[in-house]
């Protein structure tokens, strides 16, 4: 870190209200502790303590001592108005300095590095970012905030106030958005930025929540990433557009020669992310709830397979309006898991497609939903659609340790395992609707 960086560091935290360290612990969920701006010379040197096993899958109580340390390119002045939020993503170190295996940031940080050294390529990533705006934090029918549909319009729409209000905070803090719109389901918002590196995106990832929020908040509402709080309408999607690019920048995924113009390492990386598709589900799509939107009709992904500008599809191509701009999407993963931990999967993934030269198959025809092998409860040619088999192929899988790493992934599977057995043994209301009267 240069001088010139600190001190403008420095002199921008003195605007500051409160100056807060943020990370995720293995589920995804935010966690932020305020720091005195007047130290930050010495927390960035030094780092601050925190208790690692308070923080899910971070550390154990008889060895729990864990330091954070800010990233210092993260770092934002983040206006909302009446106050200012000096804001730094942290990483998590050990108590004798070297880098926590279980930082979920850490291996997001190790897949770029794997891909620089032994591919030579660079990822640049784009997640589309839908959440709800709602009335509570307590589920009742009559929490919506408006009746809109896809592109909605109408002159009392708060959520499209509250759009505009996270984009121009956002835009303060240098993050450029391209677009904002309602989404297909009543209340429900998407706000898509622009592009840029895997760690910088998911940094900005935990931004954007906080922000998002924050901005709902400060209006009387309840933002929520949830995958899917309503029956029989569409989810929360975290759609991830991703390209590479040689050192150089110049994109690897177009070929003139090649079939519908894609290149065979743009193929063998969609390869690799069918491949591996039902093994790395649990954390691509993390909560029992994420499960509840692999149905017929409503825009997540059933079947594993890619299909060119198809929406039904799990990977698609989208139209591209220049080769440069050649790309694909990933439309399984929802904003319920730790983005971290999303990212760095998509790219391990994708770079063992590369390196065995995994053949994606023929494109999607048609409409996935409308396959007859639909109806089969177990088909290893779909998604996992429920949470118990997802843990099932991960438990079974050698990619996810070996990607994620072995201590990092084991207590990240204790956890999801924990959370199954409170769904499986908790009486929904659903079952009394239907067994009560026996």
């Amino acid at each position: 870190m240069s001088d010139e960086m600190l001190d403008s560091i420095k002199e921008q935290l003195q605007d500051a209200y409160t100056t807060k360290l943020f990370f995720t612990d293995l589920n995804g969920r935010l966690k932020n502790l305020s720091i005195n701006p007047e130290d930050i010379e010495q927390i960035i040197e030094n780092g601050v303590g925190i208790d690692g096993s308070s923080i899910a899958g971070i550390a154990t109580v008889d060895n729990s001592d864990r330091i954070l340390k800010p990233v210092v390119e993260s770092f934002r002045l983040v206006d909302f108005g009446d106050q200012k939020v000096g804001f730094f993503v942290g990483r998590i170190y050990n108590q004798d300095g070297s880098r926590s295996e279980v930082d979920p940031r850490y291996p997001l940080e190790r897949a770029v590095a794997k891909a620089e050294k032994e591919h030579q390529i660079k990822f640049l990533m784009g997640p589309e970012h839908e959440f709800f705006l709602l009335k509570g934090d307590e589920f009742a029918h009559d929490m919506h905030t408006d009746k809109l549909d896809y592109f909605g319009s109408s002159p009392t729409d708060i959520g499209d106030i509250v759009r505009q209000e996270i984009v121009d905070i956002l835009t303060i803090c240098g993050v450029k958005y391209e677009k904002t719109h309602h989404e297909v389901t009543s209340s429900q918002h998407e706000i898509n930025l622009e592009p840029g590196d895997p760690l910088t995106v998911a940094d900005r990832t935990i931004l954007f929540e906080f922000v998002t929020k924050e901005v709902a908040a400060n209006h009387g509402l309840h933002a929520t990433f949830m995958s899917k709080p309503f029956t029989g309408h569409n989810r929360n999607a975290f759609h991830i557009h991703a390209s590479f690019s040689d050192l150089k920048g110049k994109n690897l995924c177009y070929d003139a020669d090649g079939e519908h113009h894609l290149s065979d390492m743009l193929l063998h990386f969609v390869g690799g992310v069918i491949k591996y598709a039902r093994e790395a589900s649990i954390v691509l799509a993390s909560t029992f709830n994420s499960y509840k939107a692999y149905v017929l009709d409503k825009e997540a992904p059933i079947v594993r397979g890619w299909g060119l500008r198809n929406r039904s599809s799990m990977v698609r191509i989208p139209h591209a309006i220049k080769p440069e701009a050649t790309r694909l999407e990933v439309r399984c993963p929802d904003a319920t898991g730790n983005v971290y931990l999303q990212l760095a999967t998509l790219i391990f993934m994708g770079l063992e497609g590369i390196k065995s030269q995994e053949d994606p198959g023929a494109p999607d025809a048609g409409s996935t939903y409308r396959k007859e092998e639909q109806l089969k409860v177990l088909d290893r040619r779909f998604l996992p659609r429920d949470f118990f088999p997802a843990l099932m192929e991960a438990e079974d899988s050698r990619f996810m340790p070996e990607s994620l790493g072995a201590e990092l992934f084991g207590n990240y599977m204790k956890i999801k395992i924990g959370e199954w057995e409170d769904h499986r043994t908790t009486i929904t209301d659903l079952e009394h609707r239907k067994y009560l009267s026996i």
